[in-house]
């Protein structure tokens, strides 16, 4: 089994089935209008909102998002997977009426649970929410700089892609890349090249979140791989989504035969019947990647991740070493 790494993972979005059936009996909760027969259950865009929204209302404490995080990053160490960044965000912590230090230090603590007992490493990646304005995606920006959690390494934008001006976010940006942290942004899912270009005009990313759509402009193909920016892909996630119609459609081997930097990542995994270790067969099965290109595939994601260098020398040297029973 090739070693593996994540970059791009919402964290409510990656609670499994059978953890939020457990929190919904803990807090007495009926969830049979968004999971049937142990699986998430939508049909568009605006349903899969609205259960991953009832599935997030389930962590209320900070036991439950520590138990969140070890869940999760457990089991992406069972895997094979040696590196996780998972997206959190402070809004859901006021939902929960926790304060995002609180919410935050829980995350931090099922990260540590989940290293102590796997060895996997993680770190966090604090998102302001697109369609919240402008103003919200700042005050998320001065929490990411003001919280000096150790394991927050990175700031970024998730929401609706269409809403708003990128160049409206530039501040936001601008705070967290002065202060060290690490710069993604979602662009290129839902709406064409034109937000990939922009986010890299206006936010100065050194990854995009999905970025995919930048293959209908030649042109700026050429531009992130000139740039080197990473494209944080998750193929799973745009089948379900529609956002191309089948695997035959989707521009993963045009844009690593183009000279792209990619990597594959689950998105919001349970809710697409997905997970990393099925991202990396799809690529595998669909794209025809063999382990050496899979391996390489992880090995980006080490060189992308948002941590200190001696981090990252030691998780490459775990890359090229490791070797995980099937």
């Amino acid at each position: 089994m090739v070693a593996k790494a994540e970059l791009h993972c919402h964290i409510e979005g990656a609670a499994s089935p059978d953890l939020v059936l457990a929190q919904a009996r803990k807090y007495g909760v009926d969830t049979s209008n968004f999971l049937r027969d142990g699986a998430y259950h939508w049909y568009d865009f605006t349903s899969f909102l609205a259960a991953y929204d009832e599935a997030a209302s389930l962590f209320r404490t900070e036991e439950d998002y520590a138990l969140l995080a070890e869940d999760y990053l457990t089991s992406l160490a069972k895997d094979g997977a040696i590196y996780s960044e998972i997206f959190i965000s402070p809004d859901h912590a006021e939902r929960a009426g926790l304060s995002r230090m609180a919410y935050t230090n829980a995350l931090g603590e099922g990260i540590e649970r989940a290293r102590a007992a796997t060895g996997i490493e993680g770190r966090i990646v604090v998102t302001g929410v697109r369609h919240f304005g402008a103003v919200s995606v700042e005050d998320a920006a001065r929490f990411a700089v003001a919280c000096e959690h150790p394991l927050v390494t990175g700031f970024g934008m998730a929401g609706e892609e269409r809403f708003g001006n990128v160049r409206d976010y530039e501040t936001a940006f601008d705070i967290a890349r002065e202060a060290g942290l690490g710069i993604t942004v979602h662009a290129g899912e839902l709406v064409g090249w034109e937000s990939v270009e922009a986010a890299l005009n206006h936010l100065r990313p050194t990854r995009i979140g999905h970025g995919v759509r930048a293959i209908e402009n030649p042109d700026l193909v050429r531009r992130l791989v000139d740039e080197g920016v990473v494209l944080e892909v998750c193929p799973v996630s745009n089948i379900v989504l529609k956002v191309f119609p089948d695997y035959a459609s989707h521009p993963l081997p045009q844009l690593m035969a183009a000279g792209c930097r990619v990597t594959l990542n689950s998105d919001d995994p349970p809710h697409f019947h997905t997970s990393l270790a099925h991202e990396y067969a799809v690529a595998k099965a669909h794209f025809g990647l063999d382990d050496t290109a899979l391996r390489g595939i992880t090995q980006t994601a080490i060189e992308a991740a948002f941590v200190d260098e001696a981090t990252r020398t030691r998780l490459l040297a775990a890359l090229g070493h490791k070797t995980v029973a099937q």
